[in-house]
């Protein structure tokens, strides 16, 4: 029997010839599953940094807002992050992003996407009525350009949802903190290994 497990053991390392066979299954999984994990820590950063940044405005006075109701399905859906910029003037068919009534848990005014549907001009300024796509009937409140604060140049589905939950302190501990720590402990993993083989070439006494 151990005759039979060590000539077994044997073959998976070596052919007929005697030469070492590389185990490329255990190696292939190894870069998959290691592409992977870089992979999703990669999103995860993406989207702290997505934090970070719709926090504040972008030069160029670009804004990154989170779509927070479906009025807009199905061309900007609920959860959708929006690229918004401020124009000079806005048409009907421009879909534009402003300060609501409505306001959050926390008691921000929570921005609101919708089409400029109809426009007229009053005493040489220009007031502006929206509604959503999905919506029946147009917004009650009519706009100044003042009201505005830009039109949607991106739109970009369900990356909101995270953004919102990193928002909150579990969320960002879940989705920024603990990422991080996992990369530096990576990181230090892969020093101590490089460190531990720098001292094995220097206790290896030479042939000469």
């Amino acid at each position: 029997m151990r005759f039979w497990v060590r000539t077994v053991w044997q073959a998976h390392r070596h052919n007929l010839r005697g030469e070492t066979v590389i185990q490329a299954p255990k190696l292939k999984l190894g870069i998959i599953a290691k592409a992977i994990s870089y992979t999703v820590l990669g999103l995860l950063m993406a989207v702290g940094t997505i934090v970070v940044i719709s926090t504040f405005p972008i030069a160029g006075n670009f804004r990154l807002l989170v779509v927070e109701s479906g009025s807009m399905e199905p061309a900007i859906g609920l959860g959708s992050i929006v690229v918004v910029k401020p124009g000079r003037s806005y048409t009907i068919g421009d879909i534009v992003t402003y300060q609501g009534g409505f306001r959050d848990r926390r008691g921000r005014p929570i921005p609101i996407t919708h089409r400029i549907v109809e426009m007229r001009v009053d005493r040489g300024e220009p007031i502006y009525l929206t509604q959503g796509d999905a919506n029946n009937a147009p917004d009650v409140r009519e706009l100044h350009s003042r009201d505005i604060i830009g039109r949607v140049r991106v739109a970009v589905p369900y990356v909101g949802y995270a953004v919102n939950t990193a928002r909150t302190p579990y969320g960002f501990l879940a989705l920024i903190i603990i990422p991080a720590a996992i990369v530096m402990f990576d990181q230090g993993q892969t020093m101590l290994r490089e460190l531990k083989n720098m001292r094995r070439r220097k206790t290896i006494p030479s042939n000469g």
